[in-house]
C-alpha cells in the first residue's frame, strides 16, 4: 500500500511514473529475512539513472545474495521535490518505499561532478545530516562509488566509504564487512578500519590534509594506524569472471537511453590525453565473445528490448568484434533486434562493420574527431587523420546514411583560433565530399557538429594544464559560428559557465565543502541542467565565503605539486602522466597500448604484461 502522503504527492506531479517503482525486473524481498539492506541512489532523474549501466550491474549482483536486498532511490524532480517537503515524506527506495534511513548502507554514484548538490539534496530529503562527522551509529553508512571518486575530495566530508575502482570486487566486500559487524555488534569506527582494509576503499575521515599559504595542498597522511598513505584502485583482472547483468529494470517513464545494454570490454587502448575514463579504466580487458552473444540473447529475452547497444569506450578495438557481431546477427533479425555501437573508431570504421549493425533499422552516426587540425589531434593524441575522416565518412554516405554527426572539443592546451576554424573547415570538407559522390537527385546531407568544453581532469596528462577562461571561450565559440558558411552544417555548443563549475569541482579540494553546502541552502541543485543553473549564485557563494575558484579551474599545476588526489592510485604512474604532457606540448603521439606498451604503469595491476604483443588479436 502506497503511503497516504505518497499517493497526495503523485497527484500533483508531473511524471508520477518516476516515482510508483513496480517496474519488470523489480526485486522484491522480505525485509525480515535479509541481513544488509542497500539503497543504491543516483543523483539525477529516474530517466537518467535507469539509463546507467552500473546500477544495473551493481543491482543485479548484490541481489544474487540471498539475505541482501539492494533497492534503488533517484533524485525527485523540481515539483516531486517540491511535494516532499510541503508533505514531510522522506526520500524512499522504489522497491519497499522504506525512506533511506531504514538502509544499513545508502551508495551514491558519482558520475558527474554538476551533481554534487543533488547528492546534498537527496541526503537532506532523507533526513540524513550532510556531514559525516555529524552522523553516529544510528545513521546508515553513506558510500560512494563512480569515476569522479578519482578526486572526491570535494565532497570527502559527506562520505562515510568511497570506493577507487570497480565496484563489483568492493561493494560485495562492503556488504560483507557490514553483515559481520552487525552480528558482532561493533561500533562504526571499527567497522570503518574493516572496511579500510578492502582493496580500493578510501576512509576520508582517516585522513589530514595540510596546505601552504597560497593554497597548495602540502601534505595527505593518515591518522590512523594501518591505514595506507596511498589508495590503489580495485581491479577487475579477468572480465570474464564477471558476466555482464541478463535481467534489467525496465522502465516505466523511458530512460533516456532506454535499450538492452552490454559491456564488451572495459578501458581503452588509445591513450587520448583529454580522455579522463581512458586513464580511470586501465588498462583494456575484454570479454570472450561468446559469453557476450549468450548474455546478451539472454538479456533480451528477459526484457522484451529490440535495441542491443554494445557498451564500451571503444567496442570497435575488441579483437572478437566480427565474430560476435556474427553470432549476433544468428539471431538479432528474427528477434526483430537492431545492434548499436555506440563508440565507434574512424580509423577502423569498415564496410563490414556497418553492413552487421544495419539489419534491421539505421540509426545516425556518430564519430569523434575532437580536433579540427592535425596539429591539435597530434596533442591530444588522436590519433586520426583526415584520410580516415574522408573514408569513414564515405563508406558511411554510400550505406546510404545522409546525417552524420561530429564531435569536437575547443579550450584543447596549445589550441589556436586557425584550429578553430579547422573543425568548421572539417565539417565543410564532409559537405563537400557528399556532394562529390553520385547521390539521388534531391537528397542532401547534414552534418552536425557538437563542441564541447574542454575540462582539464585529474589522472590524465592535461591535469596540468589551466582551463581557458569562459571569456576566451566564447570567443572562440563566436569564431566558430562565424568560420561556417553551409546551411548544411548545423553547430551546437556546450556553456562554458556550466564547464567552469565543472572544472572548479574537477580539481577541488576538501576546503570546497562548505560551497556545496551553501549553494545547495540558496537553492542550487540540478545544476548540470540549464533551466536550473545558478551560475550567479554559486559565484556569490564563493565570493561570501573568500574561495577563489579560478585558483582550481584556471590555475597550472606545477608538474612536482602534491594534488588534491595524490593520494589516490589509479595505475598510471606520475611520471607517465609528466611525460605524456610533455608529448603533448611537442605535437608528438604516443601508439596505442595493443601495438606497443607505452610503460604507463597500470600492467602492475595485472601482474603482468597488458597484452600478448606477439598475438593476432592485438
Amino acid at each position: 500500500m502506497f503511503d497516504p502522503k505518497l499517493k497526495e504527492a503523485l497527484s500533483h506531479v508531473q511524471k508520477p511514473g518516476r516515482y510508483t517503482g513496480g517496474e519488470p525486473g523489480s526485486v522484491y524481498k522480505e525485509k525480515d529475512k535479509v541481513d544488509v539492506r542497500f539503497a543504491f541512489c543516483f543523483p539525477d532523474t529516474y530517466e537518467v539513472g535507469m539509463s546507467f549501466l552500473g546500477e544495473k550491474i551493481l543491482y543485479e549482483l548484490l541481489n544474487a545474495h540471498e539475505n541482501w536486498w539492494c533497492e534503488r532511490a533517484f533524485m525527485p524532480w523540481l515539483d516531486m521535490k517540491a511535494e516532499m517537503e510541503r508533505l514531510g515524506l522522506p526520500l524512499y527506495t522504489m522497491e519497499s518505499k522504506d525512506p533511506l534511513t531504514a538502509f544499513d548502507a545508502v551508495g551514491f554514484t558519482l558520475q558527474y561532478e554538476l551533481s554534487y548538490t543533488n547528492i546534498l539534496a537527496m541526503l537532506d530529503l532523507a533526513g540524513i545530516p550532510l556531514y559525516a562527522a555529524d552522523r553516529d551509529e544510528k545513521w546508515p553508512l553513506i558510500v560512494a562509488g563512480g569515476p569522479c571518486t578519482c578526486n572526491s575530495e570535494p565532497v570527502a566530508a559527506f562520505f562515510d566509504v568511497i570506493q577507487l575502482g570497480e565496484g563489483e570486487r568492493q561493494l560485495p566486500a562492503i556488504c560483507s564487512a557490514i553483515e559481520q559487524g552487525k552480528k558482532e555488534g561493533i561500533s562504526k569506527k571499527e567497522l570503518l578500519l574493516r572496511i579500510a582494509k578492502i582493496p580500493g576503499v578510501y576512509i576520508p575521515a582517516f585522513y589530514d590534509v595540510t596546505y601552504y599559504e597560497d593554497g597548495r595542498v602540502k601534505a595527505i597522511t593518515p591518522n590512523e594506524p594501518g591505514i595506507p598513505a596511498v589508495v590503489t584502485k580495485a581491479i577487475i583482472q579477468n572480465m570474464n569472471d564477471f558476466a555482464p547483468p541478463t535481467n534489467f529494470v525496465v522502465p516505466m517513464v523511458g530512460a533516456i537511453q532506454d535499450r538492452a545494454s552490454i559491456e564488451v570490454l572495459r578501458g581503452c587502448v588509445r591513450g587520448c590525453r583529454f580522455c579522463q575514463a581512458g586513464f580511470l579504466y586501465r588498462p583494456m580487458r575484454q570479454r570472450d565473445a561468446g559469453l557476450l552473444n549468450k548474455a546478451a540473447q539472454d538479456l533480451c529475452a528477459n526484457t522484451g528490448y529490440e535495441e542491443l547497444s554494445l557498451s564500451s569506450l571503444s567496442t570497435s578495438d575488441h579483437s572478437q568484434l566480427e565474430e560476435l557481431l556474427d553470432d549476433l546477427n544468428s539471431w538479432a533479425p528474427q528477434e526483430h533486434v537492431s545492434l548499436s555501437l555506440p563508440s565507434l573508431r574512424m580509423d577502423n570504421f569498415s564496410e563490414s562493420l556497418i553492413e552487421k549493425t544495419t539489419r534491421v533499422r539505421k540509426s545516425g552516426l556518430t564519430f569523434a574527431a575532437e580536433a579540427g587540425t592535425q596539429r591539435l589531434r597530434d596533442v591530444i593524441n588522436k590519433n586520426v587523420t583526415w584520410d580516415e575522416i574522408e573514408k569513414t565518412c564515405r563508406i558511411a554516405f554510400e550505406a546510404g546514411y545522409t546525417s552524420v554527426k561530429l564531435y569536437f572539443m575547443m579550450g584543447l592546451p596549445t589550441e589556436t583560433m586557425e584550429d578553430i576554424e579547422g573543425i568548421a573547415n572539417t565539417a565543410q570538407k564532409v559537405v563537400d565530399l557528399y556532394y562529390s559522390m553520385d547521390h539521388a537527385k534531391g537528397k542532401g546531407v547534414q552534418v552536425t557538429v557538437s563542441c564541447a568544453c574542454f575540462v582539464p581532469k585529474p589522472h590524465t596528462p592535461f591535469q596540468f594544464v589551466p582551463m581557458d577562461t569562459a571569456e576566451t571561450l566564447q570567443a572562440k565559440q563566436k569564431h566558430l559560428l562565424e568560420s561556417v558558411h553551409s546551411r548544411k552544417i548545423k553547430v551546437n555548443y556546450h556553456d562554458s559557465k556550466t564547464s567552469f563549475l565543472e572544472g572548479v569541482f574537477a580539481k577541488g579540494d576538501r576546503r570546497l565543502a562548505p560551497a556545496l553546502v551553501e549553494a545547495y541552502r540558496r537553492g542550487c541543485y540540478f545544476d548540470g541542467w540549464e533551466e536550473c543553473f545558478q551560475y550567479d549564485t554559486w559565484m556569490k557563494v564563493f565570493e561570501d565565503l573568500g574561495i577563489d575558484p579560478h585558483f582550481y579551474c584556471n590555475r597550472a599545476i606545477g608538474l612536482d605539486e602534491v594534488t588534491p588526489w595524490s593520494h589516490m592510485d589509479y595505475g598510471i604512474t606520475h611520471e607517465y602522466l609528466v611525460r605524456e604532457y610533455k608529448r603533448a606540448l611537442a605535437a608528438q603521439t604516443t601508439p596505442p597500448c595493443n601495438r606497443a606498451c607505452g610503460g604507463c604503469g597500470a600492467n602492475r595491476l595485472l601482474g603482468g604484461p597488458c597484452f600478448d604483443y606477439s598475438s593476432d588479436l592485438v
